[in-house]
């Protein structure tokens, strides 16, 4: 990569862990949607950097003192049930063949869409928290998908902002999840010997810009109502769910 696209990569990187300071999720959404729009690495690469970027950002966040505000109950459910299933999820990548794998993507991010819509027009949530089993359940589907395609947030982002909780307890519990989620699945990608080539550089020039706003984030919050925030989320929801089903698409109809 020249200085150019180095910098390019760094800019990036520092509005995705913004979003993701503010919101608890879409990290990988921005990163990944932006580095396949305008070419700047190999998929591969950009995934296990992308990673290890979005464990930068939840660690400084809940060192910073996010940790405080976690759903512990919540938490504790969801990675009895996620963590599991992701190596699962990661084992049945490899069983899959290139067509069974995109028919999953599209049907996956029609639902995703059609979620994120049902809740653009309810963003006041449940009046009641959910059970433990829903909990678990979300949880499973979340690891799976983290397994399969390295993208397990929009299950959890659907549930969690549908319980009656303030929006920081929700972005710090989702923030939780994924750092726990991006540990166990950087281990299984080294373990399976699948560890793609990276740019050092890039890396170096984007912590700095990671910590940085997400400090930032933390510090100066921009003055949104949790309902704003709210139908901010939904709307990435919808963008997550496309990103996903869009190049399935593409890649049959070729």
């Amino acid at each position: 990569m020249g200085l150019g696209l180095l910098v390019a990569f760094a800019g990036f990187a520092a509005v995705a862990a913004y979003v993701q300071t503010l919101t608890g999720f879409a990290f990988g959404l921005v990163m990944m949607g932006v580095i396949a729009l305008v070419g700047l690495l190999p998929l591969p690469d950009a995934a296990a950097m992308v990673g290890m970027l979005t464990l930068v950002n939840a660690t400084q966040m809940l060192i910073l003192g996010g940790w405080r505000e976690v759903a512990r109950r919540e938490l504790r459910l969801i990675l009895i049930a996620s963590l599991p299933s992701l190596l699962v999820g990661y084992a049945l990548l490899e069983w899959l063949a290139d067509t069974q794998a995109d028919l999953l993507k599209i049907g996956l991010g029609l639902v995703i869409m059609l979620s994120s819509l049902q809740l653009a027009f309810r963003p006041a949530g449940l009046a009641e928290p959910s059970s433990d089993a829903s909990f678990v359940g979300f949880g499973i589907v979340s690891g799976l998908m983290s397994g399969l395609f390295a993208t397990g947030g929009p299950p959890l982002v659907y549930h969690l902002f549908r319980q009656p909780l303030p929006h920081e307890r929700i972005r710090e519990t989702l923030v939780a999840a994924f750092g726990a989620a991006q540990v166990v699945r950087l281990a299984a990608v080294v373990a399976s010997g699948n560890v793609p080539s990276m740019s050092p550089m890039a890396l170096v020039l984007a912590v700095p810009a990671v910590m940085l706003t997400t400090y930032a984030a933390r510090r100066w919050p921009p003055p949104l109502s949790q309902r704003t925030m709210r139908r901010i989320v939904f709307l990435l929801l919808f963008l997550s769910g496309l990103s996903l089903a869009l190049p399935a698409i593409m890649h049959l109809a070729a």
